[in-house]
């Protein structure tokens, strides 16, 4: 994995972004010289090259920016290279088009001609489908798995092997066993741990298994534990990984069961520094105007449509628990009937709600019913990416049996959020608890980086329908 701002990125999806942003600049070069480097060609029909590589700089930003909102480049699912690569491909090669038409509308010394833009198309499409089978089938190659040891045999170390073992097909483990430890019951495959063996010998064991990485999966550190051969590893060369940071890694997550306080105090990230609120809030500011000014058509629609099904309110304002435990009104266009709670009692939200109307159905697959909350945002109540507020009512409950979850709260929600899309919707506190750990995770980590992937994340939920 590589760290970029903070957020973890996959080494095989860096590389496979990295290999196709060179396939399709290369390719409006290859189209443009198909096209007008022919024999008897008039070299008047060729077109000014002043702002040539402009143009492919531009075509490469909008196919790059189509694959990533049709979820080209989440590899954690296992895809084929022939039909579902192509189901994606060709509608991320549609909305390209109609962003590379946007663009030449707007900048028109930047289009190189129908001839060398279908040229284009074809050959990048060859190039994607050759590059991503080339990268993908070497990323499977043995060589480049890691040989992992886990210090630890209890229900932590447990865990992690799990989470090693159905790592993605991209990103291969092999365990080379796990070390036993006095004080826990043993929990793993008995086939795997290295009997005879114990964390004194630690650094023979590294030479004789080959081990690139050991992942500390042990929950009680008090006593006998073997800090200075842990060192003498890391002086070798070994990667040392906690079972928090190792959890984090690879789900994008921050697991609240198993974390040590200590990691979170001492640990990298919660950046609230004057550089990064400026930024998020420049980044909040520019977002919600450009989105109000694109969207306002639609939000009149889904006023009128909520209006014309049941006669009701098209507005739904409600209390939520913002920044600082503070509370503040929330604005949606309504999506459930009028009686929804009218018993007076709070209740969860769950998929397939009975209360959610014809109209409400079709609004939170697309999103539409969050579009008032832009102005929410412009009055500094919530940002454009954030955890879910949550009601009040949810929040005295989640924070009696939810671990760490006012943590949650420092800084703003936002209308949409990494929980929104990696998690569904939450009807129990079990929920509550796995949208806290990637709420956790962008709480410790945000940035503005990870704040556009969001956002494009959030655009792929929004073409498939599948709101959360």
């Amino acid at each position: 994995m590589l760290r970029i701002a903070n957020h973890y990125v996959s080494k095989i999806v860096f590389v496979l972004l990295f290999v196709e942003a060179l396939v399709l600049l290369g390719a409006v070069y290859l189209g443009a010289t198909i096209r007008f480097v022919e024999v008897g060609e008039s070299s008047a029909a060729v077109p000014h090259l002043e702002y040539f590589f402009t143009s492919a700089i531009a075509f490469a930003a909008a196919m790059l920016f189509s694959m990533s909102a049709m979820g080209m480049y989440q590899l954690d699912v296992d895809e084929g290279v022939r039909h579902p690569l192509l189901m994606k491909l060709m509608p991320s090669f549609v909305m390209g088009f109609v962003i590379l038409t946007l663009v030449f509308y707007l900048a028109p010394e930047l289009y190189f001609g129908r001839g060398v833009l279908l040229l284009t198309f074809g050959v990048a499409a060859v190039g994607i489908l050759a590059a991503r089978y080339v990268v993908l089938k070497s990323s499977e190659a043995a060589v480049l798995r890691t040989r992992i040891l886990f210090l630890g045999s209890g229900p932590l170390a447990r865990e992690c092997s799990d989470l090693a073992t159905r790592a993605n097909r991209y990103h291969k483990y092999d365990i080379a066993g796990f070390i036993p430890v006095a004080t826990e019951e043993l929990c793993v495959d008995p086939a795997k741990v290295m009997k005879g063996a114990d964390s004194s010998g630690l650094s023979k064991l590294v030479r004789q298994y080959n081990v690139d990485e050991i992942v500390v999966s042990v929950l009680n550190r008090r006593g006998g534990f073997p800090i200075k051969e842990l060192l003498d590893c890391k002086l070798q060369g070994v990667k040392v990984t906690d079972a928090a940071t190792f959890f984090e890694r690879e789900t994008c997550q921050i697991r609240v069961d198993s974390l040590q306080p200590s990691w979170l105090v001492f640990g990298g990230g919660f950046d609230q520094s004057f550089v990064r609120m400026f930024m998020k809030r420049a980044f909040d500011l520019g977002c919600s105007l450009a989105l109000l000014a694109l969207t306002f058509p639609i939000l009149l629609l889904g006023m009128l449509a909520v209006w014309l099904e049941d006669r009701g309110p098209a507005f739904y304002a409600q209390e939520r628990v913002g920044r600082d435990g503070k509370t503040f009104r929330v604005l949606k266009l309504r999506s459930m009937r009028i009686d929804a709670e009218k018993g007076g009692k709070p209740q969860w939200a769950a998929q397939n709600d009975p209360r959610i109307t014809r109209v409400g159905n079709f609004m939170r697959k697309t999103r539409i019913d969050e579009l008032p909350q832009i102005l929410n945002v412009l009055k500094g109540e919530m940002s454009f990416v954030g955890p879910r507020p949550e009601r009040p009512y949810f929040v005295e409950q989640l924070i009696e049996v939810v671990p760490y979850y006012n943590v949650r709260h420092s800084i703003k929600p936002g209308i949409t959020g990494w929980a929104q899309v990696r998690y569904g919707y939450g009807s129990s506190a079990e929920d509550a608890l796995q949208k806290l750990q990637y709420d956790l995770y962008y709480v410790k980590n945000n940035s503005l980086f990870l704040d556009v992937l969001i956002l494009i994340d959030t655009l792929k939920v929004v073409l498939f329908r599948s709101g959360r």
